[in-house]
């Protein structure tokens, strides 16, 4: 599903514009996006939780040479799915 389809979907089953649920979308997309940014994890219950993570600095293998190269430090985010909705992922697909 895209961002498209999940506005168009959200109108539809709120009775909503699309500009209006573009709108709110768009707005938790944001709130979710700062909060990670401000380092801060993002905990929805019954869907999961967003976690910022940052990766040490490391040498590591050119794949072409085998020579050792440096990799930079960098900040990614992991997601963890809360109990609900694994369980029903895993009962739709039962």
């Amino acid at each position: 599903m895209h961002k498209t389809e999940l506005v168009n979907a959200v109108a539809e089953s709120a009775n909503i514009t699309k500009e209006k649920a573009h709108d709110i979308i768009s707005t938790i997309l944001d709130e979710i996006t700062n909060a990670l940014s401000r380092n801060e994890s993002v905990n929805i219950l019954g869907f999961g939780s967003f976690n910022p993570k940052t990766r040490a600095a490391r040498t590591g293998r050119s794949p072409a040479t085998g020579e050792p190269i440096e990799i930079a430090a960098s900040n990614s985010v992991s997601f963890k799915p809360g109990k609900q909705l694994k369980d029903l992922v895993n009962q739709a697909s039962s």
